[in-house]
């Protein structure tokens, strides 16, 4: 048998796997969410764990402020415990969550945009405000000095850029790129259809390659 024959035969049978691996996942969620919606509050914890690090993780991506994330991470969760009645199994709770997660999400670039807010900049436990950059420590560029004027001159550049989107490019661009989300299943989060989805990515990219043309 030819390599090229076993080697998609090894990726048919991968591909076979995820799919059973991602049918029994929901399996499991459905039983949780069903036991939930009696009143088990065990079952939306055991969820709750399940999803933690990837709401978690979603938001920090498409915030880029570790406190906006924590508290749409926190919201998120308990949005979903409060609307779990109307869950309705149409889809699987995985793109039900993060549909809650972007949403949130969106209304908080929403509100940094129109505050003109640096998402780099937080305010600490003193409630004095403190630059997250300047606080970064890099030993390898401290040591060479023009690499890090030029780290920092393509953070600014892509966040720059990255801020030149609308909240809804944004978000789908860094639900695809980021979190390697299929367009249909980030058209079904954001209640649109796959092509809407397509057709803005597209626009995110068009305007993000003209910003960033001349960045090395």
């Amino acid at each position: 048998m030819s390599s090229s024959v076993v080697q998609s035969s090894t990726r048919a049978r991968l591909s076979a796997e995820q799919l059973e691996a991602r049918q029994q996942q929901r399996a499991e969620d459905d039983e949780l969410i069903r036991a939930a919606q009696k009143g088990d509050r065990s079952a939306f914890d055991a969820l709750v764990r399940r999803y933690d690090r990837s709401v978690l993780r979603l938001a920090l991506h498409m915030l880029g402020n570790e406190q906006d994330a924590q508290d749409v991470h926190q919201d998120a969760f308990i949005k979903a415990y409060r609307h779990l009645s109307n869950f309705r199994f149409e889809c699987s709770f995985y793109t039900w969550l993060y549909r809650i997660v972007t949403n949130l999400c969106l209304d908080q670039l929403r509100r940094r945009k129109s505050r003109k807010e640096d998402p780099s900049t937080v305010m600490d436990a003193a409630g004095e405000e403190m630059d997250l950059m300047a606080n970064l420590q890099d030993d390898r560029a401290t040591a060479n000095p023009a690499r890090e004027l030029e780290r920092k001159n393509m953070h600014t550049a892509i966040q720059t850029a990255l801020d030149s989107l609308t909240p809804r490019e944004r978000t789908v661009f860094e639900l695809k790129h980021y979190q390697g989300l299929k367009l249909r299943a980030i058209g079904e989060m954001l209640s649109t259809t796959e092509e809407t989805a397509k057709n803005t990515l597209f626009r995110a990219t068009r305007k993000l390659r003209a910003r960033l043309i001349d960045v090395r």
